[in-house]
């Protein structure tokens, strides 16, 4: 004899077993089990090629190093350019003029960004790599070939900024590019790891070229760099490109472009492919549409996240040098040592950052960035201005690992913010399009706000500024680690990784089926179950 229970009483959904409620039961269970995320099989997860990857990555990344590797060496010779190219202008006029020549190179790179990213996306991106490889080569290779203003007059400068327009414009699709190649390769549980590669080229490539700059002016002195010692750091662009070039050209598409092109070829094929709305949606415009109307929010997050690190990024690598000597009276020497120090120790930790992103998920790294910059930015410049080596290399090094925190994330983050067939175009555009407007005109912006109200505290309001925004960005991030890229299936190291996921994703939809069913058809056992486990 069963005491204490109490028969539930069975309500009338559905009517009786076999009656016309039972059939719309049946048809409503169907089209939910439908609806419902469908398990993977072994075609739909990639095992990725460690060999191809290792490939992928050296090839983009030294693509990043050769662009830095300018960035470097200008930001570095800024003052000499000066002096070669605007003689006639006094100290801080021509710092303000190099640098506006410099900054005359981000106001195309959304052009660039323009017409590269959709052509990533319509014709592959290793096409454009190749291409904005070899421009960026020829162009920084053609610096060094210059006249200088006693030569040439007032042409020598327009030649200067011809050659920075051009550089400009293939940078606009390097970056965006290069990150969008190592995203769509990399396995998802160490895309953070893999993307972290990238911005070590950068900041090698930054090194590299600093570095020289550095040798040069302690072997020639300031008279032998302005006579012709500041030509040899852009002429070694041209063989730094042409091996840039051979190793892009090996390259594969990468797998997910060749997913996407596969899907798109077969939805082509499909009866009433001829529509003319899809048509119009594929085309250029289309896309640029689809981008801004659909994926705006998404747009807002990547240019938020690239002004914080690039705003902190060239206030290190670009103005802090000529800062320290030009505004605070520094030696030239103990300047460059002290940034290529802080660069040196951005190489040394990027790679642990992107790995730690992979573990800790790519938001509370952004967040803790952010914070921290708004909260050392004052301290690190008050230290900076101090004088002597010990607190200005401090203060160089909070800056450095504030920086860090932000480029050792960044290339697995932004692509992720949007899907494979708007990819290349999408992260081309916001990022050029904050880069041009925040980013390179940092040293420009500041230099003269220095100059204009006299403060040498502009640089740490202009950092606590970009922490601000950077963290209004983060908090509207969606955790991306470890998943896969939106429009793509996922992506993992070996057939063992693979098999364990199609069977865990089998268990989970089998479950998932489960739940529906008894929903539908037992809405009383769903109920009374909850009901059980609410009262516990």
């Amino acid at each position: 004899m069963r005491t204490g229970h109490r028969k539930t009483p069975r309500p009338r959904r559905g009517g009786r077993p076999g009656g016309a409620g039972s059939a719309a039961t049946d048809r409503l269970l169907r089209i939910l089990l439908r609806r419902g995320k469908q398990p993977l099989s072994a075609e739909d997860v990639t095992v990725t090629d460690r060999p191809e990857v290792r490939r992928a990555v050296s090839a983009a990344a030294l693509g990043n190093t050769m662009e830095w590797f300018d960035f470097g060496v200008y930001a570095y010779l800024a003052g000499t350019l000066g002096k070669v190219f605007f003689p006639s202008s006094s100290p801080a006029t021509q710092v303000v003029s190099t640098f506006a020549t410099f900054a005359a190179a981000f106001l195309v790179r959304p052009l660039g960004g323009l017409v590269f990213g959709p052509l990533g996306d319509r014709i592959g991106r290793k096409r454009v790599l190749a291409a904005t490889m070899i421009i960026m080569a020829i162009s920084t290779f053609a610096v060094g070939l210059l006249p200088g203003y006693a030569t040439l007059g007032l042409a020598a400068p327009l030649l200067l900024l011809a050659c920075r327009l051009v550089q400009g414009f293939s940078t606009g699709g390097e970056y965006a590019g290069a990150t969008t190649y190592i995203a769509e390769y990399a396995p998802d549980k160490r895309r953070g790891f893999l993307g972290s590669w990238l911005d070590f080229g950068t900041f090698v490539g930054y090194s590299l070229g600093s570095g020289i700059v550095t040798v040069l002016t302690a072997v020639l002195g300031d008279d032998g760099m302005v006579q012709w010692g500041w030509r040899l750091p852009f002429l070694i662009a041209g063989p730094l490109g042409l091996i840039g070039l051979y190793m892009r050209l090996r390259l594969e598409e990468t797998p997910a472009f060749q997913q996407a092109t596969e899907q798109a070829e077969e939805a082509r094929q499909q009866p009433g492919a001829e529509d003319p709305t899809e048509e119009a949606r594929q085309s250029g415009k289309g896309r640029l549409k689809e981008i801004f109307t659909r994926h705006w929010e998404a747009v807002l997050i990547c240019m938020g996240l690239v002004l914080l690190y690039n705003v902190t990024n060239y206030m290190v690598t670009s103005y802090l040098p000529t800062f320290m000597t030009e505004t605070l009276g520094e030696d030239a020497l103990t300047a460059q040592l002290l940034v290529l120090g802080t660069m040196i120790v951005v190489v040394l930790t990027i790679t642990t950052v992107g790995r730690t992103s992979d573990r800790w998920g790519r938001r509370p790294v952004f967040m803790a960035g952010s914070l921290a910059l708004i909260a050392l930015a004052a301290p690190a410049i008050l230290l900076i201005r101090a004088g002597g080596i010990l607190l200005p290399a401090l203060g160089c090094l909070i800056l450095g690992l504030l920086l860090v925190c932000f480029a050792g994330t960044s290339a697995s983050t932004l692509p992720a913010l949007f899907p494979t067939r708007l990819r290349y175009g999408a992260l081309s555009i916001s990022f050029n399009i904050s880069v041009s407007l925040f980013g390179g005109t940092t040293p420009l912006v500041v230099s003269s706000l220095v100059e204009a109200t006299g403060s040498t505290m502009v640089p740490a309001y202009y950092l606590m500024a970009a922490g601000v925004v950077g963290l209004i960005a983060t908090f509207f991030l969606h955790e991306t680690a470890g998943k896969p890229l939106r429009g793509s299936g996922p992506m993992v190291e070996s057939e063992e990784q693979a098999q364990e996921l199609v069977a865990r994703s089998r268990t989970e939809a089998g479950r998932r089926a489960r739940d529906v069913w008894i929903r539908v058809r037992h809405p009383w056992v769903h109920h009374h179950t909850h009901g059980d486990r609410d009262d516990g």
